[in-house]
């Protein structure tokens, strides 16, 4: 278990292949803000509503300058699909062996309905231009969360 990254921490880097085979790496998008969001599964309920919030502000987040990347364990392919499905207009990681979700503290153990297992805990975090993270949230509660990040976005 990794000791959870918190707001002033350097970002943990990443590398990692995205949607429509591309990939993204935190070193690429030095001097601007990111949003990375992690999330559960593509095209679950909450999930899907996270995705298309964030998307329907897409321009205001590029605007202020920030780039939003979701990022979950499911494939390039099953991104790819979430991405047609919903035209979702976010770039969506795919972090398949867990070490970015590790690097993030948010692999966690989940216990639902008296069940235990592991798990990506939704939580968002804002990485300022100079790679330090900004604001952390954890826990996350999909209504008005995107508003919210943009609202820090802005802040920065």
């Amino acid at each position: 278990m990794t000791d959870r990254v918190e707001a002033g921490d350097a970002a943990p880097a990443f590398t990692m292949p995205t949607d429509g085979g591309g990939s993204t790496a935190l070193a690429d998008l030095k001097g601007s803000a990111v949003v990375l969001y992690f999330y559960p599964r593509d095209d679950t309920p909450g999930c899907t509503k996270e995705a298309i919030a964030f998307t329907g502000l897409i321009g205001e987040f590029r605007a202020a300058g920030a780039t939003v990347i979701g990022v979950s364990k499911d494939t390039v392919a099953k991104h790819d699909k979430f991405k047609t499905k919903y035209d979702l207009d976010v770039v969506l990681a795919a972090d398949e062996d867990g070490s970015v979700c590790e690097a993030y503290g948010v692999w966690v153990e989940k216990n639902m309905y008296g069940k235990k297992s592991m798990g990506i805990e939704r939580s968002t975090f804002l990485i300022d231009g100079a790679g330090k993270l900004a604001r952390v949230w954890r826990k996350v509660k999909v209504p008005g969360h995107a508003e919210e990040v943009l609202e820090a976005v802005k802040a920065l």
